[in-house]
């Protein structure tokens, strides 16, 4: 593992020895990663974590827009374990952590109500990546997920790129490969707040989303999908305009209350599967930041950190509830139950393949 940054001069503030420890015989690290517009990301190879994203706001301000912990002993001990981590193998819920692929039935972890949720306890969340971080501006991660790891069939290997490119764009890009048949949904759970993190750090209630979804998938009172896709029109979840998050989320509806507000896979309008393509936007209009998701996956879930409860962040912030939103992108959830669902199946000799960009900017 290479870092060839100085990390003692970064825009976050944190600093590289905070985040040096080894894990089962595995070495944790800080890599900072530094554009020509001056923008910065700060990532640890813990949990392919995104500790930091220094973006200006119209007036020239940096401060940091997404969630995260100042050390690599307060990352692993977090009280929200997916804080702005990368998730496998499978990112949202698995119904009652059950599932039957060719024939045979599986079991995983139950670790959020009933159901297994994002790759269960020790995830890829909580795995020490294999890193390097080879210029300024990309690192790129490896992961090898061993056969029956958290209950999923076949050895998984993962190569991921994390990269700030010169239009402010943090790009994600993943592929993966299985020695046998098993199934896969990555996603990165980065939680955002384009205010940037405070104590305490400011709801998003006030944010302007647009998702250019025309449908969603509803969810049952443990948020799992009844398996309808239905349109978003006449809904709390009609994002195709530009609304208030806060707008219509305490709604008596009973999508809105089922999720305690948003939590919920928005289904992309694609020209074609697998084409990287416009989902999401999100403007903070007292800064002027923006951020435009992109992504080559069928649904982005949409969560505004409603369980959230103001625990401690980097340098003395706090997280309350609804301080954050998250664009999850991804194929859907329980898609293993669901065979009208998009597959996530990876055979041998096939590979899994994702791109999701989240591009930042200003409105003045």
């Amino acid at each position: 593992m290479i870092n060839t940054t100085n990390t003692q001069e970064n825009l976050s503030g944190l600093k590289r020895e905070d985040f040096k420890k080894t894990i089962d015989g595995k070495s944790t690290d800080l890599f900072i990663l530094k554009n020509k517009n001056g923008m910065e990301i700060a990532v640890t190879n813990y949990g392919a974590a995104t500790l930091a994203i220094m973006v200006p706001d119209k007036n020239g301000n940096y401060a940091n827009v997404i969630l995260g912990h100042d050390s690599i002993e307060n990352v692993i001990k977090s009280p929200e374990p997916f804080l702005s981590t990368t998730i496998g193998r499978y990112g949202n819920r698995i119904a009652k952590g059950k599932f039957t692929l060719l024939g045979k039935e599986y079991s995983l972890a139950i670790n959020n109500g009933p159901n297994s949720l994002h790759g269960g306890p020790t995830g890829f969340h909580t795995a020490v990546w294999d890193a390097e971080q080879t210029d300024e501006q990309t690192v790129e991660f490896k992961h090898t997920s061993q056969d029956g790891e958290e209950g999923f069939p076949g050895k998984l290997t993962v190569n991921m790129t994390y990269s700030l490119t010169d239009n402010n764009e943090f790009t994600i890009t993943y592929k993966a490969t299985t020695d046998k048949t098993t199934i896969v949904n990555l996603t990165n759970h980065g939680f955002f707040n384009l205010a940037g993190i405070a104590n305490p750090t400011p709801t998003v209630l006030n944010n302007i989303l647009t998702i250019n979804a025309d449908y969603f998938i509803p969810i049952d009172e443990v948020s799992i999908p009844f398996g309808e896709i239905i349109k978003v029109a006449g809904t709390p979840f009609d994002f195709r305009t530009p609304h208030v998050v806060g707008e219509r989320i305490d709604d008596k509806d009973q999508q809105t209350v089922n999720g305690t507000g948003y939590d919920h896979c928005f289904v992309l309008n694609k020209k074609e599967p697998g084409e990287l393509s416009f989902a999401a936007k999100c403007v903070e209009p007292l800064s002027g930041r923006s951020m435009e998701v992109y992504t080559t996956e069928p649904g982005v879930q949409l969560y505004t950190g409603n369980w959230l409860n103001g625990f401690s962040g980097a340098h003395g912030t706090t997280f309350p509830a609804r301080s954050a939103i998250c664009f999850e992108a991804q194929h859907f959830p329980d898609t293993p139950n669901k065979p009208h669902f998009p597959s996530v199946v990876l055979n041998p000799g096939e590979e899994y393949n994702q791109t999701t960009i989240y591009k930042f900017g200003i409105e003045k």
